[in-house]
């Protein structure tokens, strides 16, 4: 018989009213999947704090194991793609939504999901990073594609202190990017500075409901808030510039207008972190061992143990988390 390891729950009753729990498990109640690993270390994403609290419908399929990120070790694999003892790393496709993820001793997977554990990163490191910060990578790659360079002028990162601003700050200045941080925690300023950030502004400077098309300010933009945020950024965007969407902490409406598009030629660029193609995620976490300063992260994470998950994403979603949270599972 399987020894049972312990596991975050989330469940709804007949009312629909959610709970959470800390429960114990076995490998036979986990989801189909070719490969099982042990979950060696995992993260709180804003998502997750989602799925835990109930405050957006992340959760689809009950009950569900949350944690959408993880490092594990391959326990057994039906896969030839993966051995047992293999490191393997995880972000999105639905895990922690719709299939049992990483807030469990244990996980079975599909192997199409999974990637080898980048070099020259540890488990804990990799989950400071998370999908927040492979986000973070995803859109920087998306800015230099659109032709985006250091020379090119200014970026502008919305959400600085959360988990995808933090890391896009680190990474760009590393990149050598003017970058301006966007905030509404103005006494965080010397944690954004630290990090890279060249010049802060208040996030009030963008939250509010804009002019259609505003001063030119910056070349291009990282923006995980959405609404009027990411509108204003789009209208303060220079000619021929690029901004990158991937987050809706202020909302998921848009109310801006085509001005920006069709006067000053900019692109607005969808960054999906969940069903990103083998070979992307790969080259984004290759660039992530490379382009970011580990002591960088390492000022931007806090490193919990299971026990703290379920505190932590309550905090995070009431906006008192800065930087990223790593889980060590081991811990």
């Amino acid at each position: 018989m399987d020894d049972p390891f312990k596991a975050i729950l989330v469940s709804r009753d007949e009312d629909k009213k959610q709970s959470v729990d800390v429960v114990e498990v076995t490998e036979d109640d986990l989801m189909d999947g070719d490969v099982t690993v042990r979950v060696d270390a995992t993260t709180v994403n804003y998502k997750d704090g989602l799925a835990i609290t109930g405050k957006s419908p992340v959760v689809r399929h009950w009950p569900m194991v949350p944690g959408i990120d993880l490092v594990g070790t391959v326990l057994k694999s039906d896969s030839p793609t993966f051995a047992e003892g293999d490191q393997v790393l995880l972000n999105g496709f639905g895990v922690g939504e719709t299939h049992w993820g990483a807030y469990a001793g244990k996980a079975r997977l599909s192997a199409n999901w999974l990637i080898p554990m980048p070099k020259d990163i540890t488990p804990v490191q990799a989950m400071g990073v998370g999908t927040a910060g492979y986000t973070a990578m995803l859109s920087i790659m998306a800015l230099e594609k659109a032709g985006i360079e250091p020379s090119s002028g200014p970026i502008v990162v919305t959400g600085a202190n959360g988990g995808v601003g933090s890391v896009a700050i680190a990474i760009l200045a590393k990149l050598g990017y003017h970058v301006i941080a966007s905030t509404g925690r103005p006494e965080e300023s010397d944690f954004l500075k630290d990090l890279g950030a060249s010049e802060i502004i208040d996030r009030k400077e963008l939250s509010e409901p804009g002019r259609p098309l505003g001063k030119e300010r910056w070349i291009g933009g990282v923006d995980a808030v959405g609404s009027h945020t990411l509108a204003n950024v789009l209208a303060q965007t220079s000619y021929g510039g690029a901004v990158t969407a991937c987050g809706l902490a202020q909302g998921f409406d848009l109310p801006a207008t085509v001005m920006p598009f069709i006067l000053r030629g900019i692109s607005l660029l969808g960054i999906d972190s969940v069903m990103q193609p083998k070979e992307k995620r790969v080259e984004a976490w290759e660039r992530i061992a490379s382009d970011l300063d580990v002591e960088k992260l390492e000022k931007i994470t806090t490193v919990i143990g299971f026990d703290d998950i379920i505190p932590t994403a309550k905090s995070i979603i009431e906006g008192k988390v800065r930087g990223r949270v790593a889980v060590d599972m081991s811990a």
